[in-house]
């Protein structure tokens, strides 16, 4: 997929999926761990990390 280290650096870092309606959010790591971050869409703390292919 990515060849290079930036290039998935920016695909996949602090990248995550709600896990109700599949949107993208980008957030920190220990505040989605933390579960301060919330999904903009439909409000769900329920988020995943971005799966690499």
């Amino acid at each position: 997929m990515a060849k290079f280290k930036e290039a998935e650096a920016r695909m996949f870092r602090n990248i995550y999926v709600c896990k109700k309606c599949k949107t993208k959010v980008r957030a920190n790591p220990m505040k989605v761990l933390a579960g301060k971050v919330s999904c903009r869409r439909c409000k769900s703390k329920a988020l995943r990390a971005i799966r690499k292919k």
